[in-house]
């Protein structure tokens, strides 16, 4: 039911976001497009991931399933809550993100410390979260992880 909650709110704000409040432009890429990096860069990877999870890209919020490839991160809710706060530590800041905290901590309060350790793991990394990722695309991914300290 927690996780109902969270994934109805995020389907509800996730157009409103993109349209008023996220300023960069979409990506004019696909799925098929990344496949053709070389294997082991950031567009295969993202590509890989996208299909593992039977993703589509989504304009304007690409950099978010970056994130989870770069930082290794699941997608079931609380890994969704930790990488938000992964991201707090690595210096991104945002109303979005902190409203994702604050219920997800709310309805979460036994992954708190899975959390904090999340937040520290980001306060080590080097700040990576504000790169433009659409031009890092055909970077070997490992290159990108440990030039930034991404664990």
């Amino acid at each position: 039911m927690r996780e109902f909650i969270l994934e109805s709110l995020y389907e509800l704000s996730k157009k409103p976001y993109q349209k008023f409040i996220k300023k960069s432009d979409a990506w004019k890429i696909s799925i098929n497009e990344l496949h053709t990096y070389p294997t082991d860069s950031l567009g295969y990877c993202l590509a890989d991931f996208l299909l593992k999870h039977n993703f589509e890209i989504q304009p304007k919020l690409e950099d978010h399933d970056v994130f989870h490839v770069l930082t290794n991160t699941g997608i079931s809710v609380p890994e969704e809550i930790s990488m938000q706060y992964y991201l707090l530590g690595n210096g991104k800041r945002s109303l979005y993100q902190a409203s994702v905290m604050l219920l997800g901590t709310l309805l979460f309060p036994e992954h708190l410390q899975i959390f904090i350790k999340a937040y520290k793991r980001g306060t080590n990394a080097h700040s990576f979260h504000q790169l433009n990722f659409l031009k890092m695309l055909h970077q070997p991914i490992e290159k990108i992880q440990s030039t930034f300290k991404i664990q």
